[in-house]
């Protein structure tokens, strides 16, 4: 059933994701930790990057398919020398430890533990979010999938997964006191969800629980950068490999304009034939209406008009995250 999101925007939120810092507590972002020999050929072949690749200090963007390759769980892995961390996505944490201790064989030398009680997370936002680190004795990690951990806080760099900005880890004393910090040196706490979501669909960034589904696979959901075309086979593999090698994506996400809002699981038309799903709808307060949609490949040429329950709404292609 389509249900209308069009609701008003912080506008402090707005402008500080945009111009500025803002600040976003994740209570419900947990954190698992994998341990022992076998972590990292465990999470390899269970999961679509190259987890082998990873050195202490660098992270990645990874996920979980189904034998259909449709998406089952979106999580990023920070490498330490002696463990892995696992970032999940919201409300995702227990769900992620049942789905990876479900394929742990009697063989196996792993464990994973959830930490999610005893580790806090914040993601800090915004242009001058780099400086702002710097100006509360966080460290700054330079590049991006990079983590850096001083005294028991880590500063994970992304930018292609998310809203670009920084992860923050600690205990949940110590982040509830961080977020303190950077809201005294500037940083705007974000009120609600309204201003990130309005951000995020207009970057293009696929979010789980919109895009990023069981109903898709990741190369239908803009995330065909975290599948590793150069390791071993995972579940699902087969497929994506297919896909890739002959050229059979036949959806893709897109972002939609148009003069009005347009509802969230809405069906998107062309030609009065049904070419796909709205899955994400905001209004920016700086371009207006705003919208995610997976479409046939028929439809996603740039400037394509498609319309969605009635009101017109004009294809535009999404860059790669990074470009």
């Amino acid at each position: 059933m389509s249900v209308s999101t069009a609701v008003s925007v912080n506008d402090q939120d707005y402008q500080a994701l945009t111009c500025g810092a803002a600040v976003q507590p994740r209570p419900d972002f947990g954190v698992l930790c994998l341990k022992d020999r076998d972590r990292v050929d465990f999470l390899q072949r269970m999961t679509t990057n190259d987890i082998a690749c990873l050195q202490p200090g660098q992270a990645a963007v990874t996920i979980l398919t189904n034998p259909m390759a449709r998406i089952d769980a979106v999580f990023s892995v920070l490498c330490r020398q002696d463990d892995l961390l696992l970032l999940a996505s919201e409300r995702q944490s227990d769900d992620l430890r049942q789905r990876l201790q479900s394929q742990i064989f009697f063989m196996d030398k792993v464990t994973v533990t959830d930490a999610s009680d005893e580790l806090g997370r914040l993601r800090l936002l915004g242009q001058t979010a780099a400086d702002l680190l710097q100006s509360v004795g966080l460290p700054k990690p330079e590049s991006n999938d990079q983590f850096l951990e001083v005294d028991g806080v880590i500063v994970l760099r992304q930018e292609r997964y998310d809203l670009p900005g920084f992860e923050i880890i600690a205990t949940v004393d110590a982040a509830a006191e961080i977020q303190g910090r950077l809201a005294d040196a500037g940083a705007v706490t974000l009120a609600g969800n309204q201003g990130y979501e309005a951000r995020r669909v207009e970057l293009g960034r696929p979010r789980p629980g919109k895009e990023l589904t069981d109903a898709f696979t990741p190369l239908e959901s803009g995330m065909a950068w975290v599948c590793a075309e150069n390791k071993g086979c995972y579940t699902g593999q087969e497929i994506i490999a297919r896909q890739l090698t002959y050229d059979k994506v036949t959806r893709s996400l897109v972002r939609l304009r148009s003069e009005l809002p347009l509802p969230e699981g809405a069906t998107v038309k062309g030609n009065d034939r049904s070419v796909g799903t709205v899955t994400s709808s905001a209004h920016s307060p700086s371009t207006g209406p705003v919208a995610l949609a997976v479409l046939k490949r028929s439809h996603i040429v740039e400037g394509t008009v498609v319309a969605v329950e009635g009101v017109d709404a004009r294809v535009e292609q999404i860059p790669p995250p990074g470009s």
